[in-house]
């Protein structure tokens, strides 16, 4: 897997800083209210559960599976869920977890669906801000590192379901998505 990485962005080392950076953020201003974090799967389950390591403050926990790329490099505007959560929102603090924020169309579809289902608040933590990409206006909340207009994998992020085990963000070289 290294051989298809262009380039390293972040290191292993540096990941955990951004984890322990977003606690100190969450821990702020959450202490004491016990939120209901979403993890967007498959791409931040890895983030998340570094993330959580780092808070001492009781936090509840769920799970969405929600797409709008399929397995290209583009995404297709069109958000489906796929998983849907296990637990209501009404009257919680939410606070979605997101690998990388870049075009903003999952993370609005999601905004409306919690206002809908009536969450006291949503938020954005997002390890990756590429908004450079951005198509849709979006608050992110909680940002890890803001990244540039490349292809990026590892740390749960991937290409075609490869290179999520990854442990550091790397630069996918173009011609392993270009075939």
């Amino acid at each position: 897997m290294d051989n298809d990485i262009l380039k390293v962005l972040y290191s292993k080392e540096q990941l955990h800083e951004f984890n322990v950076k977003l606690a100190a953020e969450l821990k702020r201003d959450y202490a004491g209210k016990y939120p209901l974090m979403v993890c967007i799967l498959k791409g931040a389950v890895l983030f998340m559960t570094d993330l959580v390591r780092e808070l001492d403050e009781y936090v509840e926990l769920d799970f969405m599976d929600v797409s709008s790329y399929g397995g290209g490099t583009e995404s297709s505007g069109d958000v489906k869920i796929l998983k849907d959560l296990d637990t209501s929102v009404k009257g919680r603090d939410v606070i979605i977890v997101e690998d990388i924020v870049d075009t903003g169309a999952t993370l609005v579809a999601l905004m409306k669906l919690f206002e809908t289902r009536q969450a006291n608040s949503v938020k954005v933590c997002s390890l990756l801000d590429k908004p450079s990409r951005r198509e849709e206006e979006v608050q992110v909340d909680y940002v890890g590192v803001t990244v540039p207009n490349e292809f990026v994998v590892g740390y749960g992020l991937d290409y075609a379901e490869k290179y999520r085990n990854l442990p550091y963000i790397g630069v996918l070289k173009p011609e392993i998505y270009s075939k």
